[in-house]
């Protein structure tokens, strides 16, 4: 079976079940995003290529982790060798930190406003950094808002400040305003995600209330003009409603800005549970789509520094899962 066959059909799972021996130290917690306050997460990875699995005692996947990392999946009948990747925070090679992990706003597909988590102190992530320092290439922030997004991008400004000190490459994804692309870069963060989140603008005002379409997408072109081309990023979720058609469109006018698309499989959690996750079949048709668009605006994927793409753990990565 192909990678990138194998990788959709498990995208479409969403999760395996671990057993064998002890795992702990190679199992990933979230505490931002669809995937905050669960069981954790995995990431199994054959060569060069990798997938994300949540934990989930009840999934028909097996993965047997055999000690020191060596793993095998057991996948419809296919018995797969691989091994088990060590997170930095959240994920390989990386320490990918929420700053604050609860939100004012209530995207239905999020369940962290419900969490009411903390926000971490500034001490904290430098701890948490400097503890995985050995084995991380980039420092990833993203943040929930805990009482505006001007407050908000306020202190992760001031958490970045002191996260150069590393002098690792910094990616960041937070809501912005409309002054937040050029304070990051001043700060000499050298990519950006900041996540339409859907497929079309209706999508969005129905499962982002309160949130500004437009200005996410004002952000994003000013990030293109400062960060350039190809290290500016956005979250698009499949399995919102849209149609492939609607994707399809933006996907396009997302790589004509010179911004990479994020192609997230929806985790079915929040006002969204019990919905189907995407088919592993619409996930190979938009992937095939993506790289074809990618291609066409001279956009290369494989270059991303930090954040979702470099990672390539929950997505279908055009360069990195072929």
């Amino acid at each position: 079976m192909q990678w990138k066959e194998l990788k959709a059909r498990l995208l479409e799972a969403g999760s395996a079940r671990l057993t064998g021996e002890p795992a702990d130290r190679f199992i990933a917690k979230s505490a931002a995003g669809p995937g905050a306050g669960g069981r954790g997460s995995i990431f199994f990875a054959m060569g060069s290529h990798r997938v994300k699995l949540a934990l989930n005692p009840m999934s028909t996947i097996e993965i047997a982790h055999r000690g020191n990392g060596t793993a095998q999946l057991y996948f419809d009948g296919h018995l797969i060798m691989g091994r088990l990747l060590e997170p930095g925070f959240h994920c390989p090679d990386q320490a990918f930190i929420t700053v604050t992990g609860s939100c004012i706003f209530r995207c239905r597909y999020c369940t962290v406003p419900k969490l009411g988590g903390r926000r971490k102190s500034i001490e904290e992530i430098l701890g948490m950094v400097d503890s995985v320092r050995d084995r991380i290439h980039a420092i990833s922030i993203t943040s929930g808002v805990l009482s505006t997004i001007e407050e908000e991008e306020a202190y992760v400004l001031a958490v970045v400040k002191h996260l150069t000190s590393f002098d690792l490459p910094i990616g960041v994804s937070i809501y912005p305003t409309e002054t937040t692309p050029d304070r990051l870069r001043e700060l000499g963060v050298v990519e950006v995600k900041f996540n339409l989140e859907s497929a079309t603008q209706e999508l969005f005002q129905n499962v982002c209330p309160g949130l500004d379409y437009d200005g996410i997408w004002k952000a994003l072109d000013r990030s293109v003009e400062l960060f350039g081309k190809g290290h500016v990023f956005s979250n698009v979720i499949i399995g919102l409603g849209e149609t492939d058609e609607e994707l399809e469109s933006c996907i396009r006018r997302l790589v004509s800005h010179g911004i990479i698309p994020v192609l997230r499989p929806l985790n079915p959690v929040a006002e969204f549970t019990g919905k189907p996750r995407p088919s592993a079949e619409r996930l190979r048709k938009l992937f095939a789509l993506q790289t074809e668009a990618l291609t066409q605006s001279g956009l290369d994927a494989k270059q991303a520094l930090t954040m979702c793409t470099n990672c390539a753990g929950c997505d279908l990565v055009p360069g990195r899962d072929e």
